[in-house]
């Protein structure tokens, strides 16, 4: 239903454009209350909040009655004139002239008190409108803008992978599998191999989208479904893989928090410690790792891989992210091309971010001979008849390639320090959480 208003209809995010006019609001009742005979009505619409003031004489009594009796998230529409208020939140607010009800909405689950996470998350169709939320998608929504606009700017083509595959990407034990037609495919893992595709046709690609990892864990950094931004390119080797990382993430952490200081306020971020993330980042070795955990009394052997814990140990050292090179090459992925200075170790990295918030990049050079290919295929147990596309990058015209994957989830939890990845996406899906 569409209702007509006289005043211009102006969102709440352009309302300074507006001072001393009558303008016309469209959204939803967020809270109110009373003071003798004056209604304070806050209203949403999705780009802000605004506190509407009904005074009784001022308005008809129809509509101070309607003001008085109209409940939480009830959409309506309200008419008045704008008007400056350094008290208020936004700087403004509204004197009612008049108000419509679009709709009544009877017993809101969500009341303006504490609710349980669990309690919150079988709402979060509806918790998604609370100030909070907003804050943190908002930031979410800017950290993906920063990304497309580094790689957009910095001459790199965006390409769509896939998301039917045929074989596995990172691990067998980790595929959604799915009937397609008469034959098996699983849900992406990452479009790594295919943007290795693209590396060889343009150079410089990235795509971005939802990856799958049916891991059986519960942990706070994981989720079933996930979103990645995955560039590769032709010509790099893993230094110059390092470096491209380490300056796009300065790039993103500095657009955010310049374009989203109100958002931070709102969350309690301590902003000053994202302003440390400046170039250069700090680089150590994974045997330099082992050191740290050790000196701390971290129960590890060399060659195992690093968990939340370990993650977090040695992230502890750094105010900004810190970047470990050069694991054993038998706890990463098949592609992983190993170093010619020592075989036993992989030419990859994974990007640590501070604060605890564990690894948000995984990347490295990539294996570019063919038959060294052909034996890791096989050592990995992988069927080569699903490969035989990839081996043709190798076939022709191979060079030595890189890239890396970023996890926008694990980004946007420790940009906002939020405890849980489950609050940093507007519809998780974890182990035992698939609806809404």
């Amino acid at each position: 239903m569409v209702i007509a208003a006289s005043s211009p209809w102006v969102y709440i995010s352009d309302i300074a454009g507006h001072d001393g006019k009558e303008i016309t609001l469209k959204g939803w009742l967020y809270n109110k209350r009373s003071s003798g005979k004056i209604r304070f009505l806050q209203i949403r619409d999705g780009t802000g909040i605004i506190q509407c003031v009904a005074a009784k004489g001022a308005v008809s009594d129809d509509i101070f009655d309607l003001s008085d009796k109209i409940t939480q998230e009830s959409s309506i529409i309200v008419t008045g004139k704008v008007r400056r208020d350094a008290r208020s939140a936004g700087g403004f607010e509204l004197d009612v002239t008049d108000l419509k009800l679009v709709h009544a909405a009877k017993d809101y689950p969500i009341a303006p008190k504490e609710h349980g996470v669990g309690f919150l998350m079988e709402q979060r169709h509806l918790w998604l409108r609370s100030s909070r939320q907003h804050a943190i998608l908002k930031i979410r929504s800017e950290i993906i803008r920063a990304i497309r606009e580094y790689f957009d700017s910095n001459g790199f083509v965006m390409l769509d992978a896939p998301i039917f595959t045929p074989a596995a990407c990172e691990g067998t034990s980790t595929l959604f599998e799915t009937k397609y037609f008469d034959q098996k495919a699983f849900l992406t893992q990452s479009g790594q191999l295919y943007m290795e595709a693209g590396a060889m046709a343009f150079g410089r690609v990235y795509c971005f989208g939802p990856t799958f990892r049916a891991e059986k864990s519960k942990t706070r950094r994981h989720l079933t479904e996930f979103w990645m931004i995955e560039p590769e390119m032709a010509y790099f080797e893993l230094k110059e893989d390092m470096d491209l990382a380490e300056d796009f993430v300065s790039y993103v952490v500095g657009k955010v928090v310049e374009r989203k200081k109100k958002e931070f306020e709102l969350l309690g971020r301590d902003i000053f410690k994202l302003q440390a993330v400046q170039k250069p980042f700090p680089r150590i070795t994974y045997d330099e790792a082992i050191r740290i955990l050790k000196d701390k009394g971290a129960s590890i052997s060399w060659g195992d891989d690093f968990g939340g814990d370990e993650e977090t140990i040695i992230s502890q050292k750094f105010d900004r992210p810190v970047m470990i090179h050069r694991y054993p090459a038998k706890c990463k992925a098949f592609y992983m091309k190993n170093d010619p200075a020592n075989p036993t170790l992989a030419l990859n990295f994974d990007m640590i971010a501070p604060e605890g918030y564990g690894e948000i990049i995984g990347g490295g050079q990539r294996e570019d001979d063919y038959d060294t290919l052909v034996k890791k295929i096989d050592e990995h147990r992988l069927p080569q008849q699903a490969f035989e596309w990839y081996l043709d990058l190798r076939r022709f015209g191979t060079v030595p390639h890189a890239g890396f994957g970023l996890g926008i989830e694990r980004t946007v939890a420790w940009l906002c320090s939020i405890a849980h990845v489950r609050e940093t996406i507007p519809f998780p899906r974890l182990l035992d959480k698939i609806v809404p």
